[in-house]
């Protein structure tokens, strides 16, 4: 069979570690957090993270999308360093930049990238979210 180059997925989950969630606590030392601490910090961080980026849309709907961008951004990064409670956070960052996943966390970046340049470069609250060229 030939090679899939480079979304070769079978080859890859040889790649990724196969231990469970929450086992050992290499990543946790310095920080001295349990398992039920660490859950606590994921949830906490979810729903904070949530909340934020809610808040954020409701703006959007308003016309400010200053408020916008800054709140929806900081509730996206606020649930992701939630997830870095489970995995922790160096291992995390690890895991984003694998090959197999380094498209999805460049599209991630570079659409919150695009969402400040929509909101203040581009100050159209449908170039938010459809990045278009300017048409004169």
């Amino acid at each position: 069979m030939p090679s899939k180059g480079w979304f070769n997925l079978e080859s890859a989950s040889g790649m990724i570690p196969e231990t469970q969630f929450f086992e050992g606590d290499s990543a946790f030392k310095f920080l001295g957090l349990t398992r039920t601490q660490r859950l606590y910090g994921f949830i906490g961080c979810l729903i904070i993270g949530f909340a934020l980026s809610l808040l954020g849309s409701i703006l959007l709907f308003l016309g400010q999308l200053g408020s916008f961008a800054v709140l929806y951004t900081i509730g996206i990064l606020v649930s992701l360093v939630g997830t870095g409670f489970v995995i922790g956070f160096a291992s995390q960052f690890k895991l984003m930049f694998k090959p197999v996943r380094i498209i999805a966390t460049v599209v991630f970046l570079g659409s919150v990238g695009l969402v400040f340049v929509g909101a203040f470069v581009l100050k159209n609250e449908v170039r938010v979210f459809f990045p278009t060229p300017r048409l004169r």
